[in-house]
């Protein structure tokens, strides 16, 4: 297992370029200092102005999508939050939905939850991921309200390859093109198109073939203002969020709250590529100098990847009920999805620093 040098990002994370034995993402952020933030800010105020104020922002309720909605209308913007359902939505997921809704318009669209379980099922079953509808449809679902409202103008979080790295050049983007999203929106190597030969419905899962000529345009917010994952907590909090740990595998305990399936995908993220949640977002807070190397490295050894037994306190069995999966089955998909060039007997093997 190589890591970043200067954070914990193994070098077997998807996409992820590595120079100097830093990561993409260590790089990207060593360059923010040299980055003009007030004309970016002139060139988000000039965006606002063009459209009137009007925009979308894609939600889970979360802290990102709820600080996203406040800066905008503390610049005077008019944002309408859409949420595409989640997979088993949480208690907690629930409150801060509604509490959004307190904000800012809202608009909430559940595709068929029977295709949503079986699709869950698949994504386990075929590329290892039963988040695969959720990744797909926030990529859809907002795209698709934006032409209907003739709302053109959408605002994303974070740029994820800046934030988390990504192939040379990725993390400059501030637009999000449809070749973005294919490169980049969680497919794993299963289209939609995959899924629909097999008789299935889905068209929510489908943006407009021609998003981009009705010039709709999706741009990410953390590319225009400074973004901090712990400012936009604490300015959700101050805005009525609600977030407990969801369990020991994070190291925040402030995302993720809506979607008690997160612990699984996260499970055989870490499975898969020998690193999880609490690495990912412990490195961001390495960068930003809020924990040492070696502490964090620590932290790791003792919490990342550990079993999905619950999240959100809702226990493993109950979560993989509904989508037909068994506790024997999921620990044969584990199985299957475990790579050994990274794990034995179950451990991760650690063979530089």
């Amino acid at each position: 297992m190589i890591r970043c040098t200067q954070c914990l990002i193994p070098a077997s994370r998807p996409d992820t370029h590595f120079e100097g034995g830093v990561c993409s993402a260590c790089h990207a952020y060593n360059l923010r200092p040299k980055i003009d933030w007030e004309a970016r800010k002139r060139q988000l105020l000039d965006l606002l102005e063009r459209h009137k104020g009007r925009c979308i922002v894609p939600s889970s309720g979360g802290k990102d999508s709820t600080a996203q909605v406040m800066m905008l209308k503390e610049l005077g913007a008019r944002p309408t939050v859409v949420t595409a359902t989640t997979c088993h939505l949480t208690p907690m997921g629930r409150h801060n939905i509604d509490n959004l809704a307190r904000h800012a318009d809202a608009i909430e669209v559940t595709p068929n939850r029977t295709t949503r379980a079986t699709l869950n099922r698949l994504g386990l079953e075929m590329v290892g991921d039963i988040s695969w509808p959720e990744h797909v449809a926030i990529f859809s679902i907002p795209i698709r309200m934006a032409a209907r409202l003739n709302t053109p103008l959408i605002f994303y979080g974070e740029n994820p390859q800046n934030q988390y790295g990504g192939p040379p050049g990725s993390a400059e983007a501030q637009i999000m093109t449809a070749r973005w999203v294919s490169e980049f929106g969680g497919f794993n190597g299963l289209r939609v198109s995959d899924i629909e030969v097999m008789g299935y419905d889905m068209t929510a899962y489908k943006p407009p073939d021609d998003w981009q000529a009705a010039k709709i345009e999706a741009h990410f917010l953390g590319q225009y203002l400074p973004w901090d994952s712990h400012q936009n907590a604490a300015r959700a909090a101050r805005a009525g969020m609600r977030y407990e740990p969801p369990c020991a595998a994070n190291w925040w305990s402030w995302e993720n709250q809506d979607n008690a399936q997160t612990g699984i995908h996260d499970f055989l993220m870490f499975r898969k590529f020998g690193y999880g949640r609490g690495c990912a977002q412990i490195s961001v807070d390495i960068r930003a100098g809020l924990i040492s190397r070696a502490d964090a490295k620590a932290w790791l050894k003792d919490h990342d990847g550990r079993y999905p037994s619950t999240y959100m306190g809702i226990a493993l069995d109950d979560i993989l009920e509904p989508i037909g999966v068994t506790s024997r089955q999921f620990h044969d998909i584990v199985g299957m999805f475990t790579n050994p060039e990274l794990f034995k007997d179950g451990l991760l093997i650690e063979e530089a620093a």
